[in-house]
């Protein structure tokens, strides 16, 4: 498994120095997450402990409160750059999950995010997505060009071969890298015992439950689990059947429904 691991990272790395090197003005997305923490991570070690990027965090007002409190003290621990990214005229017209979840995720998150990109004139994204995790994700590559509306067209992808990455994109073409989508989820969690990396404590079961995906507060459900530890964690990964995003509500709003937030430049 280490020798693995150690693969893993290498290519991930490869993929980091590769498009930061011929891509100008870049971040990384940051949703606290432990794949999004373990892209961090990656960063930080292509370039000797040093992150380079701003690290984007767009905040829809309704995250669990305990991930907040997290994000300032991790950020000011490790002394990083952030943005943050809102749609504030979405907010205070009182948009919310109530409104639809389909429609609620494209105005406080897409439209959030495509503004960010455009506010800080952000060219490479870098996102912290898998391929293993949800059906229209593993229709990804590693590098994924978007228009000048940010949209995604998932039928019309350049193709990668041989680590063959086109990083070599017009200014008014904007790109996601995905420096972990060969990654799965027991992938991230042996490497975070690996690095001994700091995780999110929402992952960790508290009498009896624990977030196995975290995202808004009013559109995400924990799961039953005694889990505690990243072993515990790990073992219990080995034993379920259930999928990592079962408790995602945006997920079940509609068919293909991530399909539909991601074609319209969702993350």
């Amino acid at each position: 498994m280490r020798n693995y691991l150690n693969y893993l990272e290498n290519q991930s790395i490869f993929i980091i120095r590769e498009a930061y090197s011929k891509i100008r003005n870049s971040a990384i997305l940051w949703s606290m997450g432990k794949d999004s923490t373990v892209m961090l991570h990656l960063v930080r070690k292509a370039f000797m402990g040093h992150c380079p990027l701003p690290l984007v965090h767009i905040d829809t007002g309704y995250k669990i409160p305990e991930m907040i409190e997290w994000r300032d003290a991790y950020v000011k621990k490790h002394n990083l750059r952030l943005i943050i990214g809102q749609n504030n005229k979405a907010r205070s017209a009182g948009m919310s999950p109530e409104k639809g979840r389909l429609i609620c995720c494209g105005a406080l998150k897409t439209t959030a995010l495509i503004e960010t990109i455009r506010a800080h004139k952000i060219q490479g994204l870098f996102v912290g997505i898998r391929r293993d995790e949800e059906g229209s994700r593993s229709k990804e590559r590693i590098v994924s060009p978007r228009t000048n509306s940010n949209t995604w067209s998932y039928k019309n992808q350049p193709a990668e071969i041989w680590e063959y990455y086109n990083l070599h994109v017009p200014p008014n073409i904007h790109v996601r890298i995905h420096p972990i989508l060969h990654w799965n989820e027991i992938d991230i969690w042996h490497y975070i015992r690996k690095e001994k990396l700091e995780i999110m404590p929402l992952y960790f079961s508290r009498n009896g439950r624990r977030y196995r995906s975290l995202g808004c507060a009013p559109c995400t459900a924990d799961i039953r689990s005694n889990a505690c530890t990243v072993d515990g964690i790990i073992a219990e990964l080995y034993a379920t059947k259930a999928s990592e995003r079962a408790g995602r509500a945006q997920d079940k709003a509609d068919t293909h429904a991530m399909q539909k937030l991601r074609s319209f430049g969702y993350m």
